[in-house]
């Protein structure tokens, strides 16, 4: 990946760093994640009814390895009783070429009403969705460690994302000293943005695909416009290629004095 075209310049002091993921619940050394924030509001078991688990979300962390095994294998806690198969999305496409891992990673995402962050889909998840989007496999087309580097870039890809919504937040660390959670993300890949679109009529390149997350900042919910755009080669030692454009939407009073601060310290700089 390369360096995101919206970064906003905030002292070192102001940055919010994320934490690395803990291991994930059921394992041997887990800690349980302390409650956090005061100004977060959580019910017994830890989600919150404001902001209701995604399917796939639901028992994420049965697929999330522990930090002492190198590799997971299906148990019988994994399989529905009702059915004796495992979740629907974790099931293999009737035509599938190869096996592909349903083992899952954990993200340095806070998942926005839950003591949890994020959870990576895993191969066969990514398989799958491919698949219900009209996507359709040859045997020439995609061999079974292209999934492991598709899942790989993926990842990486929300990281970064996710890093440079940090850096945009950074400038309300006073307001919301939590710091913000992910509560829901969607992917717009034909709706360009109108600063996209302004580029491509400049003679830049359209991005080619397009995220908008939505931010919970402490009770305040905040929208990211995420441009995609190509970066070259895939480095192969971190799996970054893309460049992203990350920035507030233009949704509130607020969003448009951070975009406007930022822009005039970019040009004084």
């Amino acid at each position: 990946m390369g360096t995101s075209t919206s970064n906003p310049v905030v002292s070192a002091d102001a940055s919010v760093q994320s934490q690395p993921p803990s291991p994930p619940v059921g394992c041997p050394m887990h800690e349980e994640k302390m409650k956090g924030c005061p100004l977060k509001k959580e019910s017994e078991n830890g989600a919150s009814e404001n902001f209701p688990a995604p399917p796939h979300q639901e028992r994420a962390y049965d697929y999330v390895s522990c930090p002492m095994r190198a590799s997971r294998q299906m148990t019988p806690e994994d399989v529905d009783p009702s059915n004796m198969m495992p979740p629907p999305n974790q099931r293999p496409s009737p035509d599938q070429p190869f096996s592909l891992s349903t083992e899952r990673e954990e993200s340095n995402i806070p998942r926005a009403g839950s003591r949890n962050n994020w959870v990576y889909p895993s191969e066969q998840m990514f398989w799958n969705a491919m698949l219900r989007k009209g996507w359709r496999w040859k045997e020439d087309d995609i061999k079974k460690g292209d999934m492991t580097n598709i899942i790989k870039i993926h990842n990486q890809n929300n990281e970064q994302a996710w890093q440079e919504i940090l850096k945009w937040e950074a400038l309300h660390l006073k307001e919301c000293p939590c710091g913000p959670e992910l509560i829901r993300f969607g992917g717009k890949a034909k709706e360009y943005s109108p600063r996209a679109r302004i580029r491509s009529w400049m003679g830049y390149e359209l991005p080619f695909d397009r995220h908008d997350w939505i931010v919970n900042r402490c009770g305040k919910e905040v929208r990211y416009v995420i441009d995609y755009y190509d970066g070259g080669e895939v480095d192969q030692q971190t799996y970054k290629f893309t460049i992203l454009d990350v920035r507030p939407a233009f949704d509130s009073l607020s969003a448009v004095w951070d975009r406007m601060k930022v822009a005039w310290w970019r040009w004084t700089s």
